[in-house]
């Protein structure tokens, strides 16, 4: 029998919302807060396991997650970048995890079939990288395999995993998608104005 690759879920939400001057994790959206509905939707999905990245602001943010089923861990040097949210969420993975794919946490359009079309690509054409694609345009979430995870805990400063996708361009796989939500983030007032109209 096949195994099904295991793939874990980390949602990076530890940032300060320095763009938006307000904490957007926290931000209303849909009956509840803008996290909250990206951990449903990984919840809904066909992840192994999901694990929340928290930093600013995590001791009002953590509650909300409580009654989850979601492993939350936090950030110390947040303040230091997403690059320091991704080394911290790889320590939270167990060994028998394959691959791991790496959720914005202003990324509440997201959805399930999103994530599963993803996995699904992943399960049938291992690559150390599978991005979705829109319009011929790279968007999030990006999964990583194992064997990527020594350069992800390698990385320096704030820029995210972005020299990966140099590094291993000859080998990622490229999902396309339909739906312009893997571009939609929440870094300023207008984004949260346009998400509340949809």
């Amino acid at each position: 029998m096949k195994h099904s690759p295991k793939v874990t879920g980390i949602i990076l939400a530890a940032g300060a919302s320095s763009r938006m001057g307000r904490t957007k994790q926290l931000l209303p959206f849909r009956g509840q807060t803008i996290l909250e509905c990206v951990v449903d939707n990984a919840l809904a999905s066909s992840l192994h396991r999901v694990v929340a990245v928290l930093g600013h602001e995590s001791e009002t943010i953590e509650p909300l997650l409580a009654s989850k089923d979601v492993a939350v861990i936090h950030n110390p040097h947040y303040e230091k970048g997403q690059s320091s949210s991704i080394k911290i969420g790889l320590h939270a993975l167990t060994e028998e995890v394959d691959a791991v794919l790496f959720i914005l946490g202003d990324q509440p359009l997201v959805t399930p079939e999103i994530i599963n079309l993803i996995l699904t690509a992943y399960e049938t054409s291992p690559s150390p990288v599978v991005l979705p694609f829109f319009n011929g345009k790279r968007g999030n979430p990006a999964l990583f395999s194992r064997e990527t995870f020594p350069r992800l805990a390698a990385l320096k400063e704030d820029c995210g995993a972005r020299p990966l996708f140099e590094e291993y361009a000859e080998r990622i796989l490229k999902v396309p998608v339909s739906d312009t939500a893997i571009h939609f983030d929440i870094d300023t007032e207008e984004d949260y104005r346009k998400l509340l109209l949809l």
